[in-house]
């Protein structure tokens, strides 16, 4: 989030990334566990830079050659650092002779898809208010997130919500993966026994209902209610918008510098239509556990 509103919000760095460079996006705890051409190529291009260590993160910027030469490495804050970083990598640039990369077959665990049939939803989270005001130009950045992340919907669930019925299911695992703080970081998703109540309600394509999230300790929580429509035409989902908006308490390991007390938070949730090149992302609650993810 901070990378998206100064990083890649510079028109310099941008214009480079569209002349120069192509830009590639991906989750690294991903890649740099993958058993095929793809993740032997990450992991040659990071290997070469001081986080070198695939058992634990590689997060950061590479620039890299076609050959899989490490051009230049950064994982701080700023647009200056990083255009920095890319003209000094352009000065001294030369092409090199890159062999085809064969590809092998690909490692499914890694690549999850949307399941066959189901769908794809857009979930969007912003913090409402109850922030200190600052003049931190990075606190601000933070207050002012607003998170990204997409819901699967299966095959069985998408013909139930056409057929009037929210399973349980998918209950939960909106519940658990989707009610987070995930505007300043990757949040704790809960735990299963920390959804206290939860209720759906699906009359006339109106889908209305209430949560309540809390750990045993009390020291993180959400109360929110639940509004939104559903429309089908031909037994499939054409429509699916529902907003939450409540009450959260708490911050996790690595979402610090929530507001103090309760605050305002709301999630919204909208059909994917294919058009962002986003919506083919899998859920981050799915990470290296999509079954689990699926089942719940």
């Amino acid at each position: 989030m901070l990378d998206r509103e100064s990083t890649f919000k510079d028109a310099e760095i941008v214009s480079l990334l569209k002349s120069r460079f192509i830009p590639v996006a991906i989750d690294q705890a991903y890649q740099r566990r993958q058993k095929d051409t793809e993740g032997d190529f990450y992991r040659k291009i990071a290997g070469q830079g001081p986080r070198n260590n695939f058992k634990s993160t590689t997060q950061g910027l590479y620039l890299a050659t076609a050959a899989g030469k490490l051009l230049g490495y950064n994982n701080n804050r700023g647009g200056d650092r990083i255009r920095r970083m890319m003209k000094k990598a352009l000065a001294g640039f030369e092409a090199p002779a890159a062999a085809v990369i064969k590809r092998s077959k690909v490692d499914a665990r890694y690549n999850p898809k949307p399941p066959e049939g189901g769908l794809v939803v857009r979930v969007q989270t912003k913090v409402l208010g109850g922030y200190e005001e600052t003049e931190d130009r990075w606190q601000k950045i933070f207050q002012n997130a607003l998170s990204r992340d997409n819901l699967w919907v299966t095959k069985e669930e998408q013909d139930a919500l056409a057929a009037g019925r929210v399973p349980a299911a998918l209950q939960k695992r909106i519940a658990r993966y989707h009610l987070v703080d995930n505007t300043r970081g990757e949040p704790p998703m809960w735990k299963a026994d920390e959804i206290r109540s939860i209720e759906f309600s699906l009359k006339g394509g109106r889908l209305s209902g209430s949560v309540h999230l809390e750990t045993a300790s009390g020291e993180r929580g959400y109360k929110a209610s639940l509004l939104g429509h559903v429309e089908t035409k031909k037994g499939r989902i054409t429509r699916f918008d529902l907003v939450a908006r409540g009450e959260y308490w708490g911050e996790g390991t690595y979402t610090r510098g929530a507001p103090k007390g309760r605050f305002p938070l709301a999630a919204s949730f909208t059909l994917a239509d294919g058009s962002d090149i986003a919506d083919g992302v899998p859920p981050q609650g799915s990470r290296g556990w999509v079954r689990g993810y699926l089942r719940q």
